[in-house]
C-alpha cells in the first residue's frame, strides 16, 4: 500500500502563500458542495477543481505543513467568508411563555374559573324584602360595605393564583439558566489541536476556522468538515450523520472527506478544515431542524418527550416531566459545534431501562397522595353543599325561590372553593419543585468538587450506587508514568542505567524506535514553575517512553525533525485489540524497518530474537521468553510497575512488499530490544476514599488493561484488597473462560458466582468491562439490586459507562466519545471526587425525604381540618387565600430551604440506601404521625373552645359576607406558627435529638424562615379582608408563637418513643417491584424502553383527572405530530440474543431518533441481551408515499429512503394504513407521560 502522506511534500513546504494576498480563490458554496460528496465523487471533484488537496490549500491561503500564519486579521477575515465554528442557539423560551405553560395546570385552572364565578355572583343583589327568605346562612346585612368586599375573596384567590404562577415561572426560568450555564461551561471546556505558524497549539473549538490545519487522533469528536491532507490508519464512526454503525477507513487514496460530530475511533491523522458552523453537515441538519421546529414547535416540544435526552427529563424532577416547559432545559446553545452531541444531548441519551430511582418513587407517592387528596376534596363538596341543602329547605323550610337562586349558586361556589382548596393543599405540587432545587443545587456545589455533572438524575443515583468500577490509570494513580526500571541487554536494572552501560547499537534502535513510534502529540515540555517537574503532554505511557530517552541524555526531537510524519510510512495505532502499537519506515535501499511497543507479555511471545550486551541479536526461545518472565516482568509487576516491551523487525528489500494488511504476519519474528518497568504512583489522597467508600457500604472494584501482577499490586497500595480477606483477582481471559459455557455464551448464574468476590479483573477489553457491569446490574443474588457506577476515559470504554447506572469520564485524560457517553464528568480525574458525589447523591435523597417528612405532616393537617371545620361548621376554618398561603410556604419556601441543606461527613456512615428502600421510613412516618397529632388538637382545640380561651367573639357559622373574625385569625396564625417549628424539626429525618444541628451553615433556611415570619406578622396585622384576618394583640401573638413553639418540645417527646413499638406504622413511597406488576402490564411494557412506574399507577387507578384539561389539547396534537412525522424506524426491535459486543458492530441499527443525529457506542439499544426477539416482525411502517413528507432527517447524506421501503410490510392488523394506534406510543410523550399535571 502506498503511503497515506502528501506525495512531493517539498511543494508543500513551497506552497505556503503569502497570507496577506487578496481574497481567497475559493467560494464557501464551493467548498460546502465539495463537503457533500463522498468517497470517490469527492476525490475526482478535488481532482477536477485543484489537483489535489495541495491545490486546495493553495487556494485557501494555508500550508499542510505549518498550517495558518495565526495573525488575527487573518482568522477574522477568514471568519467573515465563510463563518464562525457555532451554531446559533435555539431561543430560549421567553417569562411569558414559561407563564403561559404555568397557567396550564388543572387545579389552577379550576380555582381560576371558580374564583371568576364568585366574582361575577358577589355583584348580584337580590331585592331587600326577599333576603331574609334565602335562609340564615345569607344573613342579614348589617353593614352595606361588607356586602361590597364580598368580591374581595375572589379577586384575592386571582391574585394568589398570579403568585404562584410567577413563581413557578420563575423556577422555570432560573432552571433554564442553569442548563445553559451548565452547558457554556461543558463547551469552554472544549479544546482542538491546530497547526498554527509552524507551532502546534490548542484552540477553543469556537475558534477553529477554514483553512486551518487541524491534528486528529483516537477519540476525538471532530469540531468541523475536512479533507485529510495525511492520515494512519484513521477509521472513524460516522453513525451520526449516516447512521452507518460500521467504521469508515479513511485515506487520501479511497475517502479522505471527515465530516464534523463524527468520532475518531482509530488512528491519527491531519486535516485541513473546509467548512466550519452551520456550513458544516452538522450544521446544515441542525439549521433545517431549526427551520422545522420554528413551524411546529409545539407538536416538536410535546413529542419529543425525553428527546432531549435525560439531562432535561431529569431537571424536570418529578412531577413536572409532562409539563412542556421541562423539555427544554437543555435547548442548543451557542454551541461550539463539537459539543452539538455533548452539549445539549442531541442525540438521544437512551433511557436506562429504569427509571431515576428516585423519580420512580416520587412519581408514585405524588399519584397516591392526588388521590387521597381528589377524595377527600371531593367528599369536601357534597357534605357542604347537602349540609347546606338540608340546613335550608328541610330544618328552616324555606320555599325555592327563583330570585334567590343566585345567591344558592354562590354559596355553591364557595363551597367549591373549599374543595378545590382542600384539593390544592393535598397535592404536593412541591415535590417537583423540590428535587428540581436540590439537584440543580447540588449540581451547582458539585462543580466546586470537581464533579461536573451533565444528567441531573445521575447526581440522585450516585448516592444509591453500592458498587464502583474503576479504571487505575489516572483515576486511582497520578497519571505522571516514569521508567523506574529497565532489562537491556541481558541485564535487570533496577534504577535508569546510565548511557555508556548500554551498547551503542542497542542505544541507537532504542531512541528511534521511542521516537517515531510515539505519537507525534506526545511530549515533554518544559516545567510551568521553576523547579517544578516536566509536563508531560499527551499519552502519559509515551510521555514515560520520551522521558526515558532524555534520562538517556539523548534528544528525541533530533530524530523527529529528521523524519516528520509525514515520512512515516505505515503506523498500526495502539488499540485494546492489538495491545501494541507499530510504526513502519522505508529506508532508502527500499528495504523496511518497523518499530513496536506493547504490553510486554503480549509482545514477547511475537519476539523470536532479543539483543544482548554485546549489541548482537541472540535467539530467543521460549524457555527463554519463560525466564524473563518470571525474574523480570513478575518481579517488576509485583512492584506495581507497567511493563512494555519495545522491538523491531526489518524486512530485507529482497523478500518484495510485504502485504502490509495481514497483520498477524507483520507483527511475528520481531528482535526485543528492551522491557520498561514504569511506575504511575497511586494518588496520595485515594487510599482513604476508598476506605471511607468501604465503610459507606460500597464495593470498589478495579478493572484495568494491566498485567495481573501490577493490578494486584496497586490495589493493595489503594487497599481495595487486604491481605487474608476472601476476594478474587483474575485477568479477562479467565474471567471470560468462567462466565461463559462451553458454547462460548455467558450465562447470569456464572457471572453471579464470580462478581461479589471480585476486587481486581485485570488485562481486560472494554467488552469485559461491560461484560461485568452488566452482570452486576442484572444480578439479584444480592438484595437490593446493584447500583453500579463507572469510571472510563478511553473511546472503548463508551458502552461500559452508558451501561451503568452512572458513568464518570475522565475531563484530562478522558476523550470525547467517553465524555460523551458518561453522566458525570471528574474535571480533576480523582477517585476522591466519586466519593464527593456519592455524598451530594446521599444528601439529595435526604433533603427530598426532610421536605417530605415537612410537606406531608402539613398535608395531613391541613386536609382533616379543613374537611371536619367544613363538615362540622359548613365553613373552612382556613380559607382559600390562607391556604394558598399556606401552601406557598410549604411548597415554595420550605423546598428551597429544606432541599438546600450541605452535606455532612455522617452521611458517609451509612450503608446506601438501595433501590426499594422507601421514601418515607418508619421513623418519618413516626414524626408525621406524631406532629399531627399535636398540632390537630391544638387547632381543634381553638376552633371549638377558642373564643371562651381568649375571650373573644366566636367565628364559627359566620354568614355570607360576614367580616374576618379575630377567631379565625388565631387559628390560622397559630397554624403557620406551628409549620414554622415543625420545619426546623423536619432537618433530621432519621431519629436526631439536636434538631438544630449546623443550622446557621444553612444560610438560606434561616433567612426563609425568618422571612416568612415577617411576611405572616404582615399578613395577620394588615392583610385584613383579603385574607380574612384581623389584627391580634401581643398577648394573642405570645401565645400563637407559644403554641408553635411547643412542635420543637413534641418533637423530643415523638423522638423519644422507640419505632420497634409503633406495629402498626408503615414506610411509603416504595418503587415499584417487578413482582408487583400484573403480567399482562408487563408484557405491554416489553416493548418500551422503560419501566415507568408512575404511568402504571396512574393506568391501573385511571384517574383521569391529572390527564387534566391541558392534556387534551396536548394529546391532539401529539396525534398528529406522529402522523405528520413518524418515524420509518419507530419501534424496531432489538436485534436477536447478541453474545459479544463484536456482535453489535455487525447489526446497524435501523433507528432514526426525532431526526437528530444520534452517536451510537456500540451498545446502543439497551435491549435485553438474551431476549430472542423477532427482528421487525410484523411492523407497521409508512408507506412509500408518506416517506417524502418525513422531515429532513441526518441521512439526506446518502440515500437513506432508498434502503426504507423495502422494509415496510403490510400489517394484517392495520391494512397497511400507519395509524398513530399501530405504534407503540413513543416513551416520554405526553401520550405516554408518566407525570400527573398535578
Amino acid at each position: 500500500m502506498a503511503s497515506n502522506s502528501i506525495r512531493g511534500s517539498k511543494r508543500g513546504r513551497h506552497a505556503q502563500a503569502n497570507h496577506d494576498v487578496g481574497d481567497f480563490n475559493c467560494s464557501l458554496k464551493e467548498l460546502r458542495s465539495l463537503m457533500e460528496l463522498r468517497g470517490p465523487e469527492g476525490i475526482a471533484r478535488i481532482q477536477e477543481c485543484y489537483g489535489d488537496v495541495e491545490g486546495l490549500c493553495t487556494r485557501l491561503r494555508t500550508s499542510p505543513i505549518n498550517g495558518l500564519g495565526g495573525h488575527a486579521d487573518d482568522i477574522a477575515r477568514r471568519k467573515e467568508e465563510f463563518g464562525q465554528n457555532v451554531i446559533p442557539p435555539k431561543k430560549p423560551k421567553t417569562f411569558l411563555q414559561l407563564v403561559w405553560e404555568a397557567l396550564q395546570d388543572v387545579t389552577l385552572i379550576i380555582l381560576e374559573v371558580a374564583a371568576i364565578i364568585s366574582l361575577g355572583l358577589s355583584f348580584y343583589r337580590p331585592p331587600d324584602a326577599e333576603r331574609e327568605n334565602c335562609g340564615k346562612a345569607a344573613g342579614g346585612v348589617e353593614d352595606e360595605g361588607e356586602a361590597d368586599a364580598g368580591w374581595i375573596e375572589g379577586a384575592a384567590i386571582l391574585l394568589s393564583v398570579v403568585c404562584v404562577v410567577l413563581v413557578t415561572a420563575f423556577n422555570d426560568w432560573s432552571k433554564e439558566k442553569q442548563f445553559r450555564g451548565l452547558q457554556s461551561r461543558i463547551e469552554q471546556e472544549q479544546k482542538f489541536t491546530v497547526v498554527r505558524g509552524g507551532q502546534v497549539i490548542q484552540v477553543h473549538v469556537a475558534e477553529i476556522v477554514v483553512g486551518d490545519v487541524a491534528q486528529v487522533k483516537y477519540g476525538d469528536l471532530l469540531p468541523a468538515d475536512g479533507v485529510l491532507i495525511q492520515g494512519n490508519d484513521l477509521k472513524i464512526d460516522e453513525s451520526s450523520l449516516t447512521g452507518e454503525s460500521d467504521h469508515v477507513k479513511k485515506t487520501l487514496d479511497n475517502d479522505p472527506m471527515l465530516l464534523s460530530g463524527t468520532h475518531v475511533m482509530e488512528g491519527s491523522g491531519k486535516i485541513l478544515i473546509t467548512a466550519v458552523g452551520v456550513n458544516s453537515q452538522t450544521g446544515i441538519i441542525f439549521t433545517l431542524l431549526g427551520a422545522g421546529e420554528d413551524e411546529d414547535d409545539d407538536e416538536e416540544e410535546k413529542s419529543r418527550g425525553k428527546g432531549t435526552g435525560r439531562q432535561a427529563d431529569s431537571g424536570s424532577g418529578s412531577g413536572q416531566e409532562g409539563k412542556p416547559g421541562s423539555q427544554d432545559g437543555a435547548g442548543v446553545e451557542m454551541q461550539a459545534l463539537n459539543s452539538d452531541d455533548e452539549g445539549e444531548e442531541k442525540k438521544k441519551a437512551h433511557p436506562k431501562k429504569e427509571k431515576s430511582v428516585l423519580q420512580g418513587k416520587l412519581t408514585k407517592l405524588a399519584v397516591q397522595i392526588g388521590k387521597a387528596g381528589l377524595f377527600m376534596s371531593g367528599l369536601t363538596v357534597i357534605i357542604l353543599i347537602t349540609l347546606f341543602m338540608v340546613d335550608t329547605f328541610w330544618i328552616q323550610g324555606l320555599p325555592w325561590i327563583a330570585d334567590c337562586t343566585p345567591i344558592y349558586i354562590q354559596f355553591c361556589v364557595k363551597f367549591f372553593i373549599i374543595g378545590v382548596t382542600v384539593l390544592v393543599v393535598a397535592v404536593p405540587e412541591g415535590l417537583p419543585l423540590a428535587v428540581t432545587i436540590s439537584l440543580a443545587y447540588s449540581v451547582k456545589k458539585m462543580m466546586k468538587d470537581n464533579n461536573l455533572v451533565r444528567h441531573l438524575d445521575a447526581c440522585e443515583t450516585m448516592g444509591n450506587a453500592t458498587a464502583i468500577c474503576s479504571d487505575k490509570t489516572g483515576t486511582l494513580t497520578m497519571n505522571r508514568m516514569t521508567v523506574v526500571q529497565a532489562y537491556l541487554g541481558d541485564r535487570h536494572y533496577r534504577k535508569v542505567p546510565e548511557s555508556d552501560l548500554i551498547p551503542g547499537k542497542v542505544l541507537d534502535l532504542l531512541i528511534m524506535g521511542i521516537g517515531v513510534n510515539c505519537a507525534y502529540t506526545s511530549k515533554i515540555m518544559s516545567p510551568e514553575k521553576e523547579g517544578g517537574l516536566p509536563r508531560q503532554v499527551g499519552n502519559k505511557t509515551e510521555c514515560a517512553l520520551l522521558g526515558f530517552v532524555l534520562d538517556l541524555r539523548r534528544d528525541y526531537m533530533t530524530i523527529r525533525n529528521e523524519i516528520p510524519e509525514e515520512k512515516l510510512f505505515k503506523v498500526y495505532t495502539f488499540n485494546s485489540v492489538r495491545k501494541s502499537m507499530s510504526t513502519v519506515l522505508k529506508n532508502a535501499d527500499g528495504s523496511y524497518r518497523m518499530f513496536s511497543k506493547g504490553a510486554s507479555e503480549i509482545l514477547l511471545k511475537k519476539c523470536c530474537k532479543i539483543m544482548t550486551a554485546s549489541g548482537e541479536a541472540k535467539v530467543f526461545k521460549p524457555r527463554d521468553r519463560d525466564d524473563v518472565v518470571k525474574n523480570v516482568i513478575e518481579p517488576m509487576a509485583s512492584e506495581g510497575l507497567r511493563t512494555i516491551c519495545l522491538a523491531y523487525r526489518d524486512f530485507p528489500p529482497g523478500d518484495g512488499e510485504p502485504d502490509w494488511e495481514n497483520e498477524t504476519d507483520i507483527l511475528t519474528g520481531l528482535t526485543c530490544l528492551c522491557v520498561v518497568g514504569i511506575e504511575d504512583p497511586v494518588r496520595p489522597e485515594v487510599p482513604d476514599a476508598i476506605k471511607r467508600c468501604q465503610r459507606a457500604g460500597i464495593t470498589v472494584r478495579m478493572v484495568t488493561g494491566d498485567n495481573i501482577n501490577t493490578a494486584r499490586a496497586i490495589a493493595s497500595k489503594c487497599g481495595i484488597v487486604h491481605p487474608g480477606d476472601d476476594f478474587l483477582c483474575i485477568d479477562g481471559k479467565e474471567f471470560n473462560r468462567r462466565i461463559r459455557n462451553p458454547l462460548g455464551e455467558i450465562e447470569q448464574e456464572r457471572i453471579d458466582k464470580i462478581w461479589p468476590k471480585l476486587r481486581v479483573l485485570a488485562r481486560s477489553s472494554p467488552t469485559d468491562k461491560h461484560t461485568l457491569v452488566k452482570g452486576i446490574m442484572d444480578s439479584t443474588v444480592l438484595e437490593p439490586r446493584q447500583v453500579v457506577a463507572v469510571t472510563g476515559d478511553g473511546t472503548n470504554d463508551g458502552p461500559a459507562l452508558k451501561k451503568a447506572d452512572v458513568g464518570f469520564a475522565m475531563g484530562i485524560a478522558g476523550t470525547d466519545v467517553a465524555k460523551e457517553a458518561s453522566d458525570i464528568i471528574l474535571t480533576d480525574d480523582n477517585f476522591s471526587s466519586i466519593v464527593k458525589a456519592v455524598m451530594w447523591g446521599r444528601n439529595v435523597y435526604d433533603s427530598i425525604s426532610k421536605f417530605l417528612q415537612f410537606q406531608l405532616t402539613v398535608n395531613v393537617v391541613a386536609v382533616i381540618v379543613a374537611f371536619t371545620g367544613a363538615c362540622i361548621t359548613q365553613d373552612s376554618p382556613l380559607k382559600a387565600v390562607q391556604m394558598l398561603w399556606v401552601n406557598l410556604i410549604m411548597d415554595t419556601f420550605a423546598s428551597l430551604a429544606l432541599a438546600t441543606e450541605p452535606p455532612t461527613e455522617s452521611l458517609l456512615l451509612r450503608k446506601p440506601y438501595g433501590r426499594n428502600k422507601p421514601l418515607i421510613s418508619r421513623t418519618m412516618m413516626k414524626n408525621i404521625l406524631g406532629h399531627a397529632v399535636y398540632q390537630l388538637t391544638v387547632i381543634f382545640t381553638l376552633l371549638f373552645t377558642g373564643e371562651q380561651i381568649f375571650d373573644i367573639d366566636s367565628g364559627r357559622y359566620a354568614p355570607l359576607h360576614a367580616p374576618p373574625s379575630e377567631h379565625y385569625t388565631i387559628v390560622f396564625n397559630t397554624f403557620v406558627m406551628m409549620q414554622l417549628f415543625n420545619e426546623i424539626n423536619a432537618r433530621k429525618i432519621h431519629g436526631e435529638r439536636n434538631v438544630f444541628d449546623g443550622i446557621f451553615k444553612n444560610m438560606i433556611f434561616c433567612s426563609i424562615v425568618f422571612g416568612t415570619f415577617i411576611i405572616q406578622i404582615v399578613i395577620v396585622q394588615f392583610g385584613g379582608k383579603p385574607f380574612s384576618c384581623v389584627g391580634l394583640s401581643i398577648d394573642q401573638w405570645l401565645w400563637c408563637v407559644f403554641l408553635g413553639f411547643g412542635c420543637l418540645l413534641w418533637g423530643q417527646v415523638v423522638t423519644t418513643v422507640p419505632t420497634s413499638q409503633l406495629k402498626f406504622l408503615k414506610s411509603a413511597g416504595h418503587g415499584t417491584q417487578q413482582e408487583e406488576i400484573p403480567e399482562d402490564e408487563m408484557e405491554e411494557m416489553e416493548d418500551l424502553d422503560e419501566i415507568d412506574h408512575g404511568e402504571m399507577e396512574m393506568r391501573r387507578g385511571q384517574v383521569l383527572w391529572c390527564r387534566g384539561l391541558g392534556r387534551i389539547q396536548t394529546q391532539i396534537r401529539v396525534v398528529n405530530a406522529f402522523q405528520d412525522t413518524l418515524s420509518p424506524y419507530e419501534g424496531l426491535e432489538t436485534p436477536e440474543s447478541r453474545n459479544s459486543i463484536h456482535n453489535f458492530m455487525t447489526t446497524p441499527e435501523f433507528r432514526i431518533e426525532d431526526s437528530e443525529p444520534q452517536i451510537p457506542l456500540i451498545d446502543d439499544t439497551e435491549g435485553e441481551d438474551d431476549a430472542p426477539t423477532k427482528r421487525n416482525a410484523a411492523q407497521t411502517l409508512p408507506p412509500p408515499s408518506m416517506l417524502a413528507t418525513l422531515p429532513s432527517t441526518p441521512n439526506q447524506n446518502n440515500n437513506a429512503v432508498d434502503r426504507i421501503i423495502p422494509f415496510y410490510k403490510e400489517s394484517p392488523k392495520t391494512g397497511g394504513i400507519p395509524q398513530s394506534a399501530a405504534l407503540p406510543p413513543r416513551p416520554g410523550s405526553p401520550l405516554h407521560s408518566l407525570e400527573t399535571s398535578l
